[in-house]
């Protein structure tokens, strides 16, 4: 094709050919998606309700679970639909706008998971200071630093990919995302592949580099506490952070860092159902389940609610 706006639909081949396979991979996707919703708007509920639930950490973790439901809202219910349908036609437009929300919203959680290792370094080595470091205004430009720089570096690439022109249409992938996208381009792709990896680089080494440094002076300060009871307390207070750091960059280096090859799809479309179903259920149950301040709040809305439904 000469021109990709003659290109008006395209084809997702989703994960399998087994319709008893795709009954299994409709059923599990549902139910953690569903899961993962309800697990973070509980978490936003709480951080907005609860009073105990208004520091900085609270409101990065709000910031977070909006991340994560408006991610995962972005991939999964169309391939539901798909699924249940048998439709896997998507509109040129529609799959220019899936890899734009889903690209926007994990790179701002990237973002987002290294201003939340830096709050809990001041929390827990500038104790002190923390309420006057970490103030309102400053965790709201904070926010505003992580979207705005993720639309600085997202729009290059998105733009220069809004002009290939594609000679198939069938891509090879439950979702749009970029490699399945480029493998199926007629123009050639070098410049926006090295752009693509290069951007990817980026976003990582700033990333990491903040959580490292972070925890390495968490570590530092959590190590030269007197009593081992205040560095189980210490150490509590970003458990959870960690966990979720681990389980999203490990997922994540596969498919963002890593060019894929043909031969590799498979691997990249079991990563991105970790990374768009799995860890947005999860994250919810790491947060409450290791937080004390969380799970009280969590009792004391159910008390309410019962309550209430009494009268």
């Amino acid at each position: 094709m000469k021109n990709h706006t003659a290109l008006t639909t395209f084809i997702l081949l989703g994960l399998t050919e087994d319709p008893e396979l795709q009954i299994l991979i409709f059923i599990f996707l549902l139910i953690t998606y569903m899961l993962s919703v309800i697990g973070n708007l509980t978490i936003i509920c709480l951080t907005i309700v609860d009073s105990h639930l208004k520091t900085a950490m609270y409101f990065f973790l709000q910031n977070f679970s909006f991340l994560e439901i408006s991610f995962t809202s972005a991939c999964i219910p169309r391939f539901l639909y798909s699924i249940a349908t048998g439709d896997r036609t998507i509109t040129y437009n529609a799959c220019m706008s899936q890899l734009f929300f889903t690209d926007l919203f994990a790179i701002t959680e990237f973002f987002l998971l290294a201003t939340m290792s830096y709050d809990r370094y001041v929390a827990i080595c500038k104790p002190l200071h923390y309420m006057t470091i970490m103030n309102q205004r400053v965790c709201k430009r904070f926010i505003l630093g992580c979207w705005v720089t993720t639309l600085l570096i997202l729009l290059p690439p998105l733009s220069l990919g809004l002009e290939l022109e594609f000679c198939n249409s069938i891509i090879d992938h439950f979702l749009c995302d970029a490699n399945p996208l480029l493998k199926i381009s007629c123009t050639d792709t070098w410049f926006i592949e090295q752009m693509v990896i290069a951007c990817s680089v980026v976003i990582f080494i700033m990333t990491l580099v903040c959580v490292v440094l972070s925890y390495i002076n968490i570590m530092r300060t959590i190590l030269g506490l007197p009593s081992s009871q205040q560095r189980k307390k210490a150490f509590s207070t970003c458990s959870s952070h960690i966990i979720v750091v681990s389980v999203t960059y490990g997922s994540c280096i596969f498919v963002y860092i890593k060019p894929s090859a043909k031969n590799e799809m498979a691997i990249n479309k079991g990563v991105t159902i970790l990374i768009t179903s799995i860890s947005p259920m999860l994250n919810p149950f790491i947060y409450t389940l290791r937080n004390k301040q969380v799970k009280q709040a969590f009792s004391d809305l159910l008390k309410r609610v019962i309550l209430l439904s009494k009268y």
